[in-house]
């Protein structure tokens, strides 16, 4: 079998174990859905610059990637953009089962597309909160752009947090049941910064917003976070 026919077919079979779609692909990795097609239909393969990512994203080895035996690794550089509807339990106890539902997906579906635009990968939804990851080129900005346009659409209802570093990216649960997560001390760190009070609704580690070149802040400070052994600077993110 040709090569590329081998290397696209096992990029298929990564992706679709990861219960991922071409465009979380392109989108995780900037680049566009017709490009991870021409990958899988063996037209042509991934640039080298995009093979230790795109692994990491398809939670294997490079080696495996490319047909070769090594120990799997779903360690991956990103951004995380973790974000909290404010009273959400008490807003959905005033409403009817298929009320609060109607609700609080109008308010996921917007923070989405916003992710989506800006080419975050959407991990999950946890009671009123939003969980999502931007890898590739720029995830750094892009977490932050995301962050603004949601504040922009939910100015009142929303509570966003962001970090950046090394996060552990793979499936969780039983086999036949399993969807894709993140873990390890960015995740954490990200869920603690969310719950920091903020003058603006967006609250970030500065490592993020430095690595972003993002200059519109406020309130920097060296905090100590739960659970967590180091300290962090945060600060505020204005959306204007």
């Amino acid at each position: 079998m040709n090569i590329n026919i081998e290397i696209g077919n096992r990029i298929k079979t990564f992706r679709s174990k990861q219960n991922l779609t071409q465009l979380d692909i392109a989108n995780a990795l900037q680049i566009s859905p017709q490009a991870v097609s021409r990958w899988e239909n063996g037209e042509n393969l991934p640039d080298i610059s995009l093979l230790v990512p795109l692994s990491r994203l398809l939670a294997v080895s490079t080696d495996k990637l490319l047909g070769q035996y090594q120990i799997e690794n779903s360690e991956i550089w990103g951004s995380v953009f973790i974000s909290e509807i404010k009273d959400s339990t008490k807003t959905m106890s005033s409403l009817s089962n298929s009320e609060a539902a109607i609700w609080v997906n109008g308010i996921y579906h917007q923070i989405t597309e916003s992710s989506l635009l800006f080419g975050g990968l959407p991990i999950k939804y946890i009671g009123g909160g939003f969980l999502c990851l931007f890898t590739g080129p720029d995830s750094e900005i892009r977490s932050i752009k995301t962050a603004i346009q949601a504040k922009k659409i939910l100015t009142k209802n929303l509570s966003i947090g962001l970090h950046c570093g090394n996060v552990f990216y793979f499936n969780i649960g039983h086999k036949d049941y399993s969807s894709k997560d993140i873990l390890g001390t960015t995740v954490n760190a990200a869920f603690r910064i969310e719950a920091l009070d903020s003058s603006t609704g967006i609250k970030a580690s500065m490592d993020l917003v430095k690595r972003a070149s993002f200059e519109k802040y406020s309130n920097i400070e060296s905090i100590s976070l739960k659970g967590l052994s180091e300290e962090f600077e945060v600060c505020d993110v204005h959306p204007d």
